[in-house]
């Protein structure tokens, strides 16, 4: 019940809109029966071969150590990354997933706003008048949607799988009531007519596939969302309700524009909406809007959790991450993650004013990020199944058969409304890739300054130096070199704590990390220790209970004596220091000025943290 009201939230929606775009007035194909029919077997063989087949039967199968989402499948795909030598098939393709993490940030800003919009524009079906509260009410229930986030979706999500339930009820009936109208509609199953239709319509055939692409929004929900829920109740609950709920509604649509075919001209035409009877179009629309809601906040957690992503493997800086459930990890809020869609959505409804002039937006980082996760799934399953290249090629070819002609219709649309998805997805990539390459140009220049660990522990073995009662922990970014903090503090202040750790956080390219994995501890000589914690992408650090599991090794702490160090770096960005571009370097420096820091991140005892400051020219 849980995965049907998570997972199936956003292609359960996609009915309200998908089927309407392809024989939208003005960009949409001619109502005729033959047409009808060939839209029909495209979108019920899209379900079939790219959601059941593509996702359901394959890409499922790929887990990695049971999270999914295409930063996992990139792990899977190139596990060598974690050793940091990376080939350069392997740096190509590291760039492509993360490009795929990106255009998810711009579907999770789309889907809100398209999903509520377009069950709320029932209203102008329900009664001419009530067209001009459409824009009003979209964005009243997006603001309400967001400032709910805080609370954390614990308590809602109970509720999210019974509502959804109740929706596909709903929408497999509104079908069958429209296939009674014309059982004829029910040989759209033959793909013979989806062939015919774009045989016949050629370059017309090929947009109205943009179209179709709208029906498997949401596809990659059911492998990003595989952690929570396991693949089993995501297999089973399409299988039982959502495909044939989505066919039903789906060909009951076609039959009653078969049946109406003037009701394509009418400016209110929602074939959805004209499906319901007269006394259910208000309660239809509340339903409706119900599972909008539950379909955004899929996308928006969603968001969330691709951006913790991206911190831990050090393409963003470090945002407040607030747990919202003492039980799931995967249950998160971000305030700053959630302002911005919240602006965005709010946006995007104002300037497209309708769901019609937002999927142009909406296709376009929805196959594009499906072809992503077929490239990676390619390599995946060489090494996680141990298939041949040939196997491998036939499986991952057949996908991209399907795939590349939807993703090239879609680009098409970029002049109407694409660009959008692709504007986020650049400033996301912008973002993301001026982080990691500022980041590494810090390290670089720290490095040429900085002392081998064991190095120093020998000299200081061998040095009268002041020791002082308490214990010293500094935060390393190596485990293998000396924290620039403790060289700086021996400078200035010539003295050492009795009992020093090196304490690094490593986080993994596996988006979990098994207990008994997390911690090492090694004691070396003249009171100084090493401690490593791993951690997953999917894990945020939790330095107390770290320290807590401390003790299972011999070393233990008492907070009143321990101190934490921490280095704070202030860059200079330097135009002939062979580094970035100027402007590139500048927009590093203010990304390092606003990062959280590293005691709120980490939620180190404000009163027990010294931070030492230096200024890096890059």
């Amino acid at each position: 019940m849980a995965a049907l009201g998570i997972v199936y939230g956003d292609i359960g929606t996609s009915p309200i809109y998908a089927f309407k775009e392809c024989f939208a007035p003005g960009h949409g194909a001619p109502v005729t029966t033959a047409n009808v029919l060939g839209v029909l077997s495209l979108i019920i063989w899209a379900l079939i071969l790219i959601v059941t087949i593509k996702y359901l039967v394959y890409v499922l199968r790929a887990d990695n150590k049971g999270e999914g989402g295409i930063l996992a499948l990139l792990a899977l795909a190139f596990p060598e990354a974690k050793s940091g030598h990376r080939s350069r098939l392997a740096k190509t393709f590291a760039t492509i997933g993360i490009a795929g993490a990106c255009l998810l940030f711009g579907d999770g800003m789309i889907t809100p706003a398209i999903s509520v919009l377009g069950a709320v524009e029932g209203l102008k079906v329900a009664a001419s008048g009530m067209e001009r509260y459409i824009l009003p009410a979209s964005v009243g229930i997006i603001i309400a949607l967001f400032a709910a986030q805080r609370a954390g979706t614990a308590k809602v999500g109970k509720i999210f799988g019974p509502i959804t339930l109740i929706w596909f009820i709903a929408i497999s009936l509104l079908g069958i009531r429209g296939i009674l109208m014309n059982p004829a509609v029910l040989s759209a199953f033959n793909p013979l007519h989806g062939f015919s239709f774009l045989a016949h319509h050629q370059w017309a055939g090929v947009l109205v596939l943009g179209s179709v692409a709208l029906a498997v929004t949401g596809g990659e929900a059911l492998y990003a969302d595989m952690g929570h829920f396991g693949p089993r109740p995501i297999r089973f609950a399409w299988f039982l309700v959502v495909l044939p709920a989505l066919l039903l509604n789906y060909l009951g649509q076609g039959a009653l524009l078969i049946q109406n075919p003037e009701i394509a001209s009418n400016s209110s035409f929602n074939p959805f909406y004209q499906l319901c009877p007269n006394w259910s179009l208000y309660p239809m629309v509340g339903l409706a809007t119900a599972a909008a809601i539950i379909a955004s906040q899929a996308l928006i957690s969603g968001t969330y959790s691709i951006t913790m992503h991206a911190i831990q493997l050090g393409y963003m800086p470090r945002l407040i991450i607030e747990h919202t459930s003492e039980h799931e990890r995967g249950q998160i809020y971000m305030p700053q993650v959630n302002f911005t869609l919240m602006i965005a959505c709010i946006g995007l409804i104002l300037g497209f004013k309708s769901s019609e002039n937002l999927a142009s937006a909406y296709g376009v980082a929805v196959t594009l990020t499906m072809v992503t996760t077929t490239l990676l799934f390619f390599f995946a399953s060489q090494r996680v199944f141990g298939w041949s290249r040939w196997h491998a090629s036939l499986v991952s070819g057949g996908m991209l058969l399907v795939e590349l002609p939807l993703a090239g219709a879609n680009l098409l649309k970029i002049p109407q409304g694409g660009w959008f998805a692709l504007l986020i997805a650049g400033a996301m990539f912008l973002i993301m890739s001026t982080w990691k390459t500022g980041r590494r140009l810090v390290w670089e220049r720290l490095r040429i300054s900085a002392m081998p660990a064991v190095k120093f522990i020998a000299d200081m073995a061998k040095k009268d130096t002041l020791r002082v009662a308490g214990t010293a922990v500094y935060m390393a970014s190596s485990p293998h070199t000396t924290p620039m903090a403790l060289l700086h503090n021996l400078k200035h202040n010539k003295v050492l704590h009795k009992r020093i750790i090196f304490f690094t956080i490593c986080v993994d390219e596996d988006p979990v990390v098994d207990k008994a994995h997390r911690l090492e501890v090694e004691r070396m000589e003249a009171g100084f220790w090493r401690v490593q914690a791993h951690y997953g992408f999917m894990e945020t650090p939790n330095i107390q209970a770290i320290l807590r599991q401390c003790a299972e090794h011999d070393l233990e702490f008492h907070e009143m004596e321990t101190t934490f160090f921490l280095s704070r770096e202030t860059v200079i960005p330097k135009a002939d220091n062979g580094g970035m571009n100027i402007w590139q370097e500048r927009l590093f420096a203010i990304m390092v000025r606003n990062a959280l820091s590293a005691t709120a991140y980490f939620r180190l005892p404000a009163n027990r943290v010294v931070e030492l400051g230096m200024q890096v020219e890059i």
